[in-house]
């Protein structure tokens, strides 16, 4: 009766961890600040957290500990104005494509973002996105603290021209493109925080699953959290492991099986497509991927430093 018990606490421990796409709705009031202004129009999705938005009273979203995470919708035309943070926030395209832009004394630096591209926006620099492209866009947000101070607003249309506000605060003429190897400050600051996802070194583990590091050894350098897109095959699997801190893995593409383990009870949940679970510090935990098809999974880590965790083939 116990092992009854413990077992069906540990499951609903997993369930309550569990972040279902279905579940959810998009949230077009996530953001008070956009009220009126039909061009910066975007709709929330809330996982972990709150994120940017002040609804931190959301009951359907888990419990924030190192980081947020949510996913964002914009649709063609639309905007977002210029603000920046006092922490690192990162702009992961699942869909579409999206212009991040950043401002420092009325020049900016504009650069496009395509599915698997990331950025992270360094602490206080006025960064703003907006989407030229002919679909909507998707992306999955993370800023890097459990409970952000609101946004600070530089270039808001309530203040400002709509053309002001719309290029991130740019003076005539001073939008550059991207350019990785470009010799201007704002350019060669931005270059560090700029993943694409083609550019970043595949590593095999030995497990039999693939890993591309955005944020931590290996990716941008970073001291709150390790950013990782992971490639699971067909079949393949990983043996527990525990971290010192919590994890998060959202699922892309494909689907994926995660599991618990506490006093010798096992508890398993499979993911499809934008489900989550996130597994609190010290627990034991797994993935496997029992389908046919590979999984592409979106990994976030409470921690910048690594943990010593070695993943072994199940």
């Amino acid at each position: 009766m116990n092992i009854q018990t413990t077992a069906s606490t540990l499951a609903d421990e997993l369930k309550a961890h569990t972040g279902r796409f279905t579940d959810k709705e998009f949230d077009w009031n996530a953001f008070p600040s956009n009220a009126g202004f039909d061009e910066l129009a975007r709709a929330q999705m809330r996982y972990i957290g709150a994120g940017g938005s002040p609804k931190v009273g959301d009951t359907s979203t888990l419990k924030p500990d190192h980081f947020t995470l949510s996913l964002i919708y914009k649709e063609p035309g639309k905007y977002a104005a210029c603000h920046s943070h006092e922490i690192e926030e990162s702009f992961l395209i699942i869909d579409g494509t999206l212009i991040v832009g950043w401002e420092k004394d009325g020049e900016v630096v504009e650069v496009n973002l395509g599915p698997k591209d990331m950025i992270l926006n360094a602490r206080e620099i006025g960064h703003g996105f907006r989407v030229d492209g002919v679909e909507p866009v998707l992306m999955s947000i993370s800023v890097d603290v459990g409970k952000p101070l609101p946004p600070v607003y530089h270039y808001h249309p309530k203040d400002h021209a709509p053309e002001l506000a719309r290029t991130f605060g740019a003076q005539p003429g001073k939008t550059m493109k991207f350019d990785r190897n470009g010799a201007h400050p704002l350019q060669k600051l931005m270059a560090d925080y700029v993943v694409r996802h083609h550019e970043q070194p595949t590593i095999w583990e030995d497990a039999g699953f693939t890993r591309k590091v955005y944020v931590g050894a290996g990716g941008i350098g970073n001291d709150t959290c390790r950013k990782e897109m992971w490639g699971v095959p067909s079949r393949v699997g990983v043996k527990p492991f525990v971290r010192p801190v919590e994890d998060a893995v959202l699922v892309l593409e494909g689907s994926l099986t995660v599991g618990w383990e506490e006093n010798g009870e096992t508890v398993e949940v499979e993911l499809g497509p934008r489900d989550l679970v996130k597994t609190p510090a010290g627990r034991k935990h797994w993935f496997r991927n029992d389908s046919a098809a590979p999984a592409t999974v979106w990994t976030v880590i409470g921690q910048a430093e690594e943990d010593g965790v070695v993943y072994a083939a199940a």
